[in-house]
């Protein structure tokens, strides 16, 4: 029995020290906890920062076990946190205020994007300059809440967007072809991507590439209509549960890494992107991950802290667009989330430096 009893305890220690070596975790990965993210789109660069956060292994360094989900036309991401599909969700904040009002109950815990990417584009020819220049013109614009800048920006020039003897609405599919085609004369755009298209295509006055000096551009952060777009956003029930104040800590932790590596790491930054099975070319995903950086950085308050000046003027154009029909609660975001998870990180938080690097664009974005 004696002899039995300095064998067990030898086994005991043996595991110990085991369990120890492999971090607590008894050696696989049964202890991560799971965590599911919802995109709002496909695998592209707008995203490259949770991509950068998996491959780099920033969110297994935090104990967990994450999940990305692609979006898709037929998704609403936020739709997908209420139901308990994920346990974070991407999407733009004037939509999710939208959803709030009809029943969720979802917290902005980061502002990741912390500027609109959202322009009007058309050619030179069309001569539009301003947004008053869009008074009779066709006017192309996204549905599915994406036209609300476009919208009170016209409506701020006196322009009434449902009245067809002010101005032509034309609901475009997400791509340029109508302003291509020349069936609209201005079109709208994201800077990281639907811009780009543009100049992936041929110029047929030149045979070469349509350049920046071809178009006009209305930029919604100088009219003063932008609204804030990409956020991560949880169910408020889910993150009052216990402990998962916590498990959002590291997943914000390791996502704020993620977006720093790929400000600091462009072309591996890309080449994640790549890896995680974007149909998209590389160039394209070059000249998005260019546009989205500068999206996000300067975050001045540290990456994912949100502007509650920005956020108030979203709250203004949701209600003078009748987005929404009163203010939401002062609890639809926290920052206190996001600040505990920046004590945590070495390095530039707020990228106060950052410059735009130059992408050359091929034909198609490859």
């Amino acid at each position: 029995m004696k002899h039995q009893g300095k064998k067990l305890f030898l086994l005991l220690i043996i595991v110990l020290l085991a369990l120890v070596a492999c971090g607590g975790r008894g050696g696989d990965d049964t202890a991560l906890t799971p965590v599911r993210l919802q995109l709002q789109w496909v695998a592209q660069s707008q995203f490259a920062g949770y991509y950068a956060a998996l491959a780099e292994g920033y969110y297994e360094a935090e104990g967990l076990d994450v999940t990305i989900l692609e979006g898709a036309p037929d998704i609403v991401p936020q739709q997908v946190c209420v139901n308990g599909g994920a346990e974070y969700c991407v999407a733009w904040v004037p939509k999710v205020l939208e959803s709030n009002q009809a029943g969720a109950d979802l917290v902005n815990v980061a502002q990741i994007f912390q500027r609109s990417g959202t322009l009007e584009v058309s050619f030179k020819s069309a001569g539009i300059n301003s947004v008053a220049d869009l008074r009779g013109k066709r006017v192309g614009v996204w549905d599915f809440g994406n036209e609300h800048e476009v919208f009170a920006a016209l409506r701020a020039a006196g322009i009434d967007p449902d009245n067809p003897n002010d101005v032509t609405i034309r609901i475009q599919p997400f791509d340029m072809t109508l302003l291509l085609t020349g069936e609209i004369d201005a079109a709208e755009a994201m800077i990281y991507n639907e811009y780009a298209q543009v100049l992936e295509a041929i110029n047929p006055a030149t045979g070469q590439l349509y350049q920046p000096e071809d178009l006009n551009v209305i930029n919604f952060n100088e009219v003063g209509t932008a609204m804030l777009q990409d956020a991560l956003w949880a169910d408020r029930s889910w993150l009052a549960r216990e402990g998962n104040e916590d498990v959002t800590e590291r997943f914000l932790r390791a996502t704020f890494r993620g977006w720093m590596f790929c400000r600091d790491n462009f072309d591996a930054c890309v080449q994640h992107v790549l890896n995680a099975g974007t149909t998209l070319g590389n160039s394209h995903m070059r000249w998005q991950l260019n546009e989205v950086n500068a999206l996000i950085w300067p975050s001045p308050d540290g990456i994912g802290v949100m502007n509650a000046t920005l956020f108030d003027q979203t709250v203004r154009v949701a209600l003078d667009g009748n987005v929404i029909s009163s203010a939401p609660s002062s609890d639809v975001y926290r920052t206190d989330l996001a600040k505990k998870a920046l004590e945590g990180i070495s390095g530039d938080k707020t990228g106060a430096g950052f410059t735009r690097i130059e992408v050359e664009l091929a034909p198609g974005g490859e």
